[in-house]
């Protein structure tokens, strides 16, 4: 009869846990392997089986993020509207990193190199914004180069993600910016004529 397996799924998934926590709430060079098998309640060598190491579980942590937010991006169906569509976009995302904001500050806090301007992926969370985009761009909507509408819209979502999980904007003022915020940066990047339809669209102040 052969030795019962400890270093399962359970132990994987606690290791991965804990050591989101721990990345999302320290700096990495203080996340020592020691202190993650401790925090997990298991021993060094299950790092090394499961992971081959620290870097392999850093490499799930960071996976577990990338996956996750683009999971929730790619659910969002397209319309025949571009706009609305990376509207819903930015919705989604706001609502995972509200979600998962230990996942959210480890894809975005230094673990994981996020490029915008870089090749997408067939799994890279900006892939469904830049679909948007070019249906944008495709149907005379959006004007511009999709990656820097891509960037200037991230910029601005993550900056405003980065506050709310912060504290800085407390829930209701969050709410209340989010919605203007993101409709004016798209806003700024549609065709002359669309733009003009939008602002005569607008509500009086």
């Amino acid at each position: 009869m052969g030795r019962p397996r400890t270093n399962d799924e359970t132990v994987k998934e606690r290791l991965v846990a804990c050591a989101t926590e721990m990345l999302a709430t320290r700096p990495q060079e203080s996340v020592t392997l020691r202190s993650l098998a401790t925090a997990a309640g298991t021993s060094t060598t299950a790092v090394y089986s499961l992971f081959g190491g620290k870097d392999g579980l850093i490499q799930a942590v960071r996976d577990s993020a990338v996956t996750g937010l683009f999971q929730d991006l790619s659910a969002v169906p397209a319309s025949e509207d571009p706009l609305a569509d990376i509207y819903a976009l930015a919705v989604a995302y706001r609502r995972w990193a509200c979600g998962h904001s230990h996942l959210y500050t480890v894809l975005f806090g230094g673990v994981q190199s996020f490029e915008p301007t870089g090749a997408v992926g067939s799994h890279d969370p900006i892939g469904p914004l830049i679909a948007a985009i070019d249906r944008g761009m495709t149907g005379a909507v959006l004007a511009g180069e999709a990656t820097s509408i891509a960037l200037s819209l991230w910029v601005t979502l993550h900056g405003l993600v980065t506050l709310e999980l912060a504290g800085a904007l407390d829930a209701p003022a969050a709410e209340a910016a989010f919605r203007p915020t993101m409709h004016a940066a798209l806003r700024g990047w549609t065709t002359p004529d669309v733009f003009r339809g939008l602002r005569h669209a607008e509500p009086a102040a």
